[in-house]
């Protein structure tokens, strides 16, 4: 697998320890649906692997998917830590128009600014802690999904597309230095595909990467 590869890559780059990968959520039909994503993936269709798998629960893909694009946002993102700094990126930014701010609505209510590996850190802790919530998503076999579910899943994705915005308009020129702009381009063509599939991000939160966004959905 690429992606166990690239995780390799970083844990000998970075020699220090590194967010561990989050499984699929195990009590439903979560590593029947990861089989399935890693099959159609492996086909190279990636419109064909977005879609809902005929006769499945729309929660659970949805929450399978969660998980396999937080996990590779969180390894690409790995690959930069040396690189996207406080110093370097004192801002969350994703060019000279777009400032991120952090805020949880828990701990920190009024967004604040903070640099972008640090919003990262945010953010990465804040979805672990969204995944590890069973009243949010559930591990046993059969517990209901929240009624908010889908807007939970849709924070989720717009702040983890930040994170892709940032990486292609701060540091994709280090991104391709590191031969990974192949890599970089087809997770987010995979992560911008799911996402219109399922109208989980607002169109205007895609603004930073507008043109490369609708490149991607003419194809």
């Amino acid at each position: 697998m690429i992606e166990i590869l690239l995780l390799n890559f970083v844990l000998y780059r970075n020699q220090r320890t590194f967010r561990p990968k989050k499984n699929a959520p195990s009590g439903s039909k979560g590593a029947q649906l990861q089989k399935h994503i890693d099959a159609t993936l492996g086909s190279g269709n990636l419109r064909e692997a977005v879609r809902l798998p005929p006769g499945e629960d729309i929660h659970e893909w949805l929450a399978v998917n969660t998980v396999d694009f937080f996990n590779q946002v969180n390894i690409l993102f790995g690959t930069l830590t040396e690189f996207c700094t406080a110093s370097n990126c004192p801002m969350m930014t994703a060019g000279p128009k777009y400032e991120y701010r952090w805020a949880d609505g828990v701990t920190i209510k009024k967004p604040i600014e903070v640099s972008a590996p640090k919003y990262v850190e945010y953010l990465m802790d804040w979805i672990e802690t969204q995944l590890d919530d069973e009243s949010i998503f559930p591990q046993r076999l059969g517990s209901p999904f929240p009624p908010n579910f889908k807007d939970v899943v849709k924070t989720i994705f717009k702040r983890l597309f930040r994170v892709y915005a940032h990486i292609y308009h701060s540091h994709f020129q280090k991104i391709v230095n590191l031969k990974e702009e192949a890599h970089l381009n087809t997770c987010f063509k995979h992560f911008v595909l799911f996402t219109w599939e399922f109208r989980l991000i607002d169109k205007g939160e895609l603004a930073p990467l507008s043109e490369l966004v609708e490149s991607i959905l003419q194809l």
